[in-house]
């Protein structure tokens, strides 16, 4: 017979048994454990310059190969930037969805007809801030190029202006590897800075192994502003006064009119790019790809060669204080600053301007590679008066270079300088 207590001191009965869990769920979870990464500060030159164009509010192109990681590097910049991404693909629109579409009210011929802008043109308005991230644009027909040139310099689509606050980046596949890929049509390609987009090995392992690289925005130094757009201003216009072709120079060759090339547009967009840089106190690195990316390769070597020249000492500085002479550490900017100097003491022959020149020749070999003073020292000593003595300071000059030849004095075969520069 049952009782109370009995029961009381049987075990409870069993729970009923869980439902299985579905292995879509289970799938799910080992996806999120996947996608569950993180970043970290790393020194990235292609992507700080990625985002110092941002910052300078420029249409940026990131080419590269399929695969690269374009499309995660604006999804992770637009994540960090904490703005709204909307992707566009080029090629899979209409003209009109860039131009607008027409539509008809109840007068048209006393209100005219307006183009109403597509949804993601309206969304970015209303959220008034955005990256806009127009995807495989190599692979864009021309019909569909064209209709773009209004978005990219203006940021008008249809009869809509975006906000200031919209950000606008594209990405493309060379025309080799592009699907059924079209060369960009020069106006287009003239409105971007072009940014060859690579893969760094390490970055990708890095990556892989759930930590990725951080996109920021550039520190600017606001002291630095006003000095930043003077800086600028006297490289472009110095460059551009010294060589005119450079002004206007439109390649040849379809391929080159795809890309970076010079115009007074591109030229504007690198003075915008300079002055951020020297705001942001950004790497020559960073800074070459910007500029090569905007004016092309050629032109754009010759700006940062020109900005080399700009940053070397005053040669009339040098020869009033050769001892305390602080001389680049870059060899060629060393061996142009050594040149200057010579070209100065060419300029007016003063014999105290050749000690001076002497001087700080034989400081530059103790400091610097001996081979860089053979041209200077060589030119220097052909500058020679009869009635000019070999100053002490040539001595340091022993070994590095030959100048007894030149001078023609028995005091400097004296000191046994050997032909180490013929």
């Amino acid at each position: 017979m049952t009782t109370y207590a009995s029961l009381a001191s049987s075990p409870p009965p069993p729970a009923a048994p869980s439902a299985p869990a579905s292995r879509l769920d289970v799938s799910a979870a080992l996806l999120d454990l996947l996608r569950d990464t993180t970043t970290a500060p790393r020194p990235d030159p292609q992507l700080e310059a990625l985002t110092l164009a941002v910052a300078a509010d420029l249409p940026v192109l990131l080419w590269g190969e399929p695969g690269i990681g374009k499309t995660a590097a604006l999804t992770q910049l637009a994540a960090t930037l904490e703005l709204p991404l909307t992707t566009v693909i080029a090629s899979v629109h209409e003209p009109s969805d860039f131009s607008g579409l027409p539509v008809i009210g109840d007068d048209p011929a006393e209100n005219g007809v307006p183009m109403a802008p597509p949804d993601w043109a309206v969304q970015l308005v209303r959220a008034g801030r955005g990256l806009l991230f127009l995807d495989e644009l190599s692979t864009a027909p021309p019909a569909v190029q064209a209709a773009l040139l209004r978005l990219v310099l203006e940021r008008r689509v249809g009869a809509l202006r975006l906000p200031p606050g919209v950000r606008i980046v594209a990405a493309a596949n060379p025309r080799s590897s592009a699907a059924d890929g079209w060369e960009l049509s020069p106006p287009l390609a003239n409105r971007f800075v072009h940014l060859q987009w690579v893969h760094d090995a390490d970055v990708v392992v890095r990556g892989l192994g759930g930590v990725w690289p951080r996109a920021a925005l550039p520190v600017l130094d606001g002291g630095r502003l006003p000095e930043a757009v003077a800086y600028a201003r006297r490289a472009v216009c110095g460059l551009l006064g010294a060589r005119p072709a450079l002004v206007h120079r439109l390649p040849s060759s379809e391929a080159g009119r795809g890309g970076a090339w010079p115009s007074p547009r591109s030229w504007d967009m690198a003075l915008r790019l300079t002055a951020f840089a020297a705001a942001a106190d950004a790497s020559r690195d960073v800074l070459s790809m910007l500029v090569r990316g905007t004016v092309g390769d050629g032109p754009g070597l010759e700006y940062l060669a020109y900005l080399d020249r700009m940053d070397l000492p005053d040669p009339e500085d040098l020869l009033a204080d050769p001892a305390g002479a602080e001389l680049p550490e870059r060899g060629d900017l060393r061996q142009a600053t050594l040149d200057a100097v010579v070209a100065a003491v060419r300029s007016r022959p003063e014999r105290g301007r050749w000690d001076a020149a002497w001087a700080l020749l034989a400081r530059a070999a103790e400091t610097g590679a001996p081979d860089l003073l053979v041209v200077p020292a060589t030119t220097l000593a052909t500058l020679r008066r009869d009635d000019w003595e070999v100053p002490d300071s040539i001595e340091g000059l022993a070994g590095a270079v030959s100048v007894s030849r030149r001078a023609g004095l028995a005091e400097v075969r004296s000191l046994g300088v050997t032909g180490a520069g013929r």
